[in-house]
């Protein structure tokens, strides 16, 4: 039996050979490798371990004839065309908990660096002066932390932050009261942490929600003199505003470990001395570096060697004979999961996963999974197939999985609902030649396909409405693919599913809003269906 091969082509502990070598996989290290390098190797490798340098793209994946798998030593897979790996049959895996204590740490010390003008005083005194009144710090303890965002490295930073004295306060639309309680911080809503807290520290994934959480209307909010640090992701912070915060003294100092743009070699907060800069080095350190790759080189060899699949970014755990019977319910699964993850904004109590019909003769766990995983990662940067369930529990949902024997007009009808503390909605799927298709949306029916790009719309059932909508999207640019409608009684509630060509921006989405009889305006996101 021929050995399979994988390829490193990033730098990684050398332990990661190891575990390839005893583990019976051939494995190529080279992580000098230029462009055209790399697409002349990929086509005789089997597997691919990487970590941030390598940008796995499609048109490497055109010359990826044998790659069966990439593995992503850490947990954000941005270099990685994910699309087009799933459409290829590769499965992209990640360590999604290897770097948390490393980065939670790095977010402490931008904290206690920040309140003690660390590096400024040490250029200071390398330059030979002696400033001691210049770089006046203040204490942490006492001080208010607010975490936006108190998921797995969220939770490690409000642990050491109590530690240090700190009351620690959080806002995570997913955060529990019972939650709270157990990680001992105090949950608010992000408009009373952006006013009371003394640090303001990021934590989440960069989502649509998420992108430039903290604008120039959130800095507004903010405490005069607190300080900003952000460890998490570029983008969720509006760097221009922050700069004319820091510039007016409105803001006090800000450390910021990751850009919208990078590498950062330009930034227009790098020319203020308020401001701590480190070159996205979250997770660099030796312990966190040798977990993940000690991590990635065994996840890749049982696949490679057995087919078992862990933390999966685009694959559900599941035996290779199931995987084709199972996918077009996978992606039904994944797209009501993704419906409702993206109109859940409350912490939810109790999810819930329905089969009915056909779907009943499956091994439904999987595709159970694969809706807890969807609702999930439009709010957790770390949640897969395979923590998919312990991140549920964390946050203290209760997943149910259950059959309706019933007879059904449909072959098969898969219904997700959700609980929060202040309402419970619930949305219907079915597949039509193997394709998935909503068909009940919060006990209102109708049927509609789900493209790339759409828009949810509830109304109130009166004439005209339809109209303005068409309208409206035509003054603005905004070409409809597909629409469709349901109502619950005449002159009652209604919705509309439109199907469009492009995202829409928040101009667009109020604008909407606006119109007479329209009460809300979604934009969603979907995968596209192969």
């Amino acid at each position: 039996m021929t050995k399979p091969r994988v390829l490193i082509s990033d730098s990684m502990s050398s332990q990661a050979v190891q575990v390839f070598e005893e583990r019976g996989v051939e494995v190529v290290q080279s992580s000098k490798l230029s462009e055209a390098e790399l697409y002349d190797l990929i086509g005789d490798f089997d597997g691919l371990a990487i970590r941030s340098s390598t940008k796995v793209t499609a048109e490497l994946l055109e010359n990826a004839k044998n790659l069966k798998v990439v593995g992503r030593a850490g947990i954000g897979v941005d270099n990685v065309d994910v699309t087009a790996c799933t459409r290829r049959g590769i499965v992209v895996m990640n360590t999604p908990l290897g770097n948390a204590i490393t980065t939670a740490e790095h977010a402490m010390a931008m904290m206690l660096a920040l309140a003690r003008h660390i590096p400024q005083a040490n250029s200071s005194t390398h330059a030979g002066k002696w400033e001691k009144a210049r770089f006046m710090g203040v204490e942490l303890t006492g001080k208010t932390l607010g975490l936006i965002g108190a998921g797995n490295i969220g939770s490690i930073v409000a642990e050491k932050a109590i530690g240090y004295g700190l009351h620690v306060q959080a806002y995570d639309p997913f955060l529990t009261e019972e939650r709270a309680d157990k990680l001992r911080v105090k949950k608010v809503d992000l408009d009373t942490l952006l006013a009371s807290s003394d640090i303001v520290s990021l934590h989440v994934p960069k989502t649509p929600e998420t992108s430039n959480i903290i604008g120039a209307s959130a800095i507004n909010k903010m405490k005069k003199g607190s300080m900003l640090i952000n460890c998490a992701r570029g983008g969720l912070v509006d760097e221009l505003a922050l700069k004319a915060a820091l510039e007016s003294g409105h803001i006090k100092g800000a450390a910021l470990d990751v850009y919208e743009v990078e590498p950062a070699r330009d930034n227009p907060l790098f020319e203020l001395d308020n401001v701590i800069c480190t070159p996205h080095l979250g997770a660099s350190t030796i312990e966190a570096q040798e977990k993940v790759a000690i991590q990635i080189a065994e996840q890749i060899s049982s696949f490679l060697l057995t087919g078992a699949v862990n933390n999966a970014i685009n694959a559900p755990s599941i035996s290779a004979e199931e995987a084709q019977l199972l996918r077009p319910y996978l992606q039904l699964a994944q797209c009501l999961g993704s419906f409702v993850g993206q109109l859940t904004h409350d912490p939810i109590k109790t999810l819930s996963v329905t089969y009915g019909g056909e779907a009943n003769d499956l091994n439904v766990s999987p595709l159970t999974l694969q809706v807890v995983q969807s609702v999930l990662e439009h709010h957790s940067s770390y949640v897969n197939s395979v923590n998919a369930r312990e991140v549920a529990r964390e946050r203290n949902i209760d997943v149910i999985e259950a059959h309706n024997e019933g007879r059904d007009e449909y072959p098969c009808r898969i219904t997700v609902g959700v609980e929060t503390e202040t309402r419970s909605r619930s949305i219907c799927g079915t597949l039509i030649q193997h394709r998935p298709r909503v068909i009940d949306v919060k006990g209102i029916p109708l049927e509609s396909e789900l493209g790339e790009h759409m828009l949810y719309i509830t109304n109130y059932d009166k004439p005209g409405v339809i109209g303005d909508i068409g309208t409206s999207c035509a003054q603005r640019g905004i070409n409809i693919a597909n629409m469709h409608l349901g109502r619950d009684a005449r002159n009652g509630k209604a919705m509309v599913l439109l199907e469009i060509d492009e995202p829409l921006g928040n101009e667009d989405l109020e604008h909407l809003r606006s119109l007479p009889n329209i009460n809300d305006v979604q934009y969603l996101h979907f995968p596209a269906i192969q």
